[in-house]
């Protein structure tokens, strides 16, 4: 498979004439698209909401207006940002089934000839950003996650840099394995992180269902208007909520759209609301004392297995880059732009599922 400026020239794929065979497919896909495509935005409601809460209230204490628009700001940043721009728009702009920046770059330049410079200087800009995205996600999602070990015993400190040290080693030697291999035990494990989240908030929710009004935007408008000294570093605060959404568009080779829309729209996307608004109704309960709502709020025997979940879910997330790290390389080389490396094809439904040693190499040094 080759990448052009005119697009990619694509295998023949044949078509299955066994529609039970291909909705298989299409469910291991999905359940695959969680843990490699997902991992990132998912981990995301385990500090986005406090992160912006406090810069919105200035300290530990919320008032309720603080608290439905902050919510209302992230509910309506997932649906613009993710839903309508990324699942409606953004993955239909794909280059003969592949996504990520340089090959948009190539499909632009072909539109385009006589910008092709300009589009080309942008296109390796992106890269270079994910590039960079790529090289520090993987350490600092591991870290974060191995300390977050600390909220069941202190006692854990003295452990936490040699077992992301063993975590990583472990992480980047199993990428040989390929996607469709690491998919097989992220997918689920992510799977069961969404649910328990999902179910976590749901239950804050049935016991104050006041926070659903945040699903109006006029809080959103309110909260603009009454704290404009906040507005601006609260926005900011509200995109860790929507990061990792451009794994959606770089893992697009991996597993193709129909998997990445179907798993956001019937698991991801509802597990973040309600996770989100669960913590919101949480907060409004403790008359608006922040503290850490996604950990508070589970209480009694669910806070060890969540501690638990959210250090795998958090480890997971790096995946995600690490399979666009690999796609974005193969489109350079490619397009020239990189010397020929070794590419390792793992699947044979999916072309786009590679593995390049190399580059893995580099990451895991880096």
């Amino acid at each position: 498979m080759a990448l052009t400026n005119a697009g990619i020239e694509a295998e023949p794929v044949e078509q299955s004439s066994h529609p039970e065979i291909e909705q298989h497919s299409t469910k291991v896909l999905m359940l695959g698209a969680l843990g490699v495509v997902y991992g990132d935005i998912g981990t995301s409601p385990i500090y986005a909401f406090r992160e912006a809460l406090v810069a919105s209230s200035g300290g530990e204490i919320a008032e309720r207006g603080d608290i439905l628009g902050v919510l209302s700001l992230i509910i309506w940043s997932l649906t613009i940002i993710v839903t309508i721009k990324y699942i409606m728009f953004v993955l239909r702009a794909d280059n003969r089934g592949e996504g990520g920046v340089l090959s948009l770059m190539a499909l632009a330049r072909g539109s385009f000839p006589t910008r092709s410079a300009i589009i080309l200087a942008i296109g390796i800009v992106g890269a270079s950003l994910f590039f960079g995205d790529a090289v520090i996600t993987p350490a600092i999602s591991v870290l974060s996650a191995v300390e977050g070990m600390n909220v069941v015993t202190p006692t854990f400190q003295p452990y936490v840099v040699p077992l992301t040290l063993v975590i990583l080693a472990i992480l980047f030697s199993v990428q040989r394995f390929g996607t469709g291999g690491v998919a097989l035990i992220f997918g689920p494990i992510t799977a069961v992180w969404f649910l328990a989240i999902g179910l976590s908030g749901l239950n804050h929710i049935i016991a104050d269902p006041e926070i659903l009004w945040a699903v109006s935007p006029h809080y959103i408008v309110a909260f603009l208007i009454n704290s404009p000294d906040v507005a601006f570093v609260t926005i900011g605060a509200i995109f860790l909520a929507v990061t990792g959404a451009e794994a959606l568009y770089a893992d697009l080779g991996h597993f193709g759209r129909k998997p990445i829309v179907l798993a956001w729209l019937a698991i991801v996307f509802p597990c973040l609301l309600l996770n989100y608004a669960g913590q919101g109704a949480f907060v409004l309960a403790k008359n608006g004392h922040v503290g850490h709502p996604f950990f508070e709020m589970n209480e009694g025997w669910t806070l060890i297995p969540m501690v638990v979940l959210a250090t795998a879910a958090t480890v997971i997330a790096s995946q995600a880059v690490i399979s666009g790290a690999f796609s974005l390389t193969r489109q350079a080389v490619q397009l020239n732009m990189l010397p020929r490396l070794e590419i390792l094809h793992t699947s044979e439904r999916q072309s786009g599922q590679i593995y390049m040693p190399r580059v893995n190499v580099l990451l895991a040094l880096a």
